[in-house]
């Protein structure tokens, strides 16, 4: 499904609207996240509007508060909806490792340049400090799949230190080369509109061993291999 307002402003967005008669009893909340996420397509997550969402979906204001009691709770599942994409994408990433070994760190540059909104809602202020299950469910998961492939080969039993360690280190640069390209911080070493690919290959290519970064939630500050998505203090 993909959203395309007639207009934007900053709180707000104004769309053709649907038929209400077209979703039926448990549609209306995947409808919601799915025009929410076609939504981020084009506006920050600041700018998301539940009553706008109502119109384009051509439901009542209270069908959508039965599902989502405020703004923040759309955007804890669009969040969590979110994380199970990017793991989605960085498992079929992986799936070509063998061939490639920068292709998971490349998915993970290449998700946030076609999702940038979603990516820093995902990784931003509003998913560390938010407690809602479904939410910390999902990015731990999407963590679980970085440790994983961060062990030593035969490895098995608890994530110790240096696993860690490296999984850290490995997400660290994808994610930092990821937000460095989002805000056009590397425009300078050639990496203009989508031409980009070659540099980010290099970049990989220098780091240790290549780069097989996977998902990751935003914060870490629980015991080795119990990572949280709760702000710390």
């Amino acid at each position: 499904m993909r959203m395309t307002p007639r207009y934007v402003d900053n709180v707000n967005i104004m769309v053709s609207p649907k038929s209400e008669r077209a979703y039926h009893h448990g549609d209306l909340r995947n409808a919601l996240i799915e025009a929410g996420l076609s939504a981020l397509a084009s506006q920050d997550a600041s700018e998301l509007s539940l009553r706008a969402l109502a119109r384009y979906l051509g439901v009542s204001a209270n069908a959508v508060y039965r599902h989502f009691a405020d703004k923040e709770a759309l955007l804890s599942a669009l969040a969590a909806e979110g994380f199970r994409r990017f793991a989605r994408a960085q498992a079929e990433a992986r799936a070509k490792s063998e061939q490639d070994p920068l292709a998971t760190g490349m998915g993970y540059v290449h998700f946030a340049q076609q999702h940038p909104a979603l990516f820093r809602l995902m990784f931003g202020s509003f998913t560390r400090s938010h407690e809602d299950a479904e939410l910390q469910e999902a990015a731990i998961d999407a963590f679980g799949q970085l440790l994983q492939d961060s062990r030593a080969p035969g490895q098995t039993g608890d994530i110790d230190e240096a696993t860690m360690m490296l999984a850290i280190a490995r997400w660290s640069l994808v994610h930092g080369l990821s937000h460095l390209l989002l805000e056009g911080q590397l425009g300078l070493f050639g990496a203009q509109g989508n031409q980009h690919d070659a540099l980010i290959a290099a970049v990989l290519q220098a780091s240790v061993g290549g780069m097989k970064a996977t998902a990751a939630p935003p914060a870490c500050d629980q015991p080795l291999g119990k990572p949280s998505t709760k702000a710390s203090n």
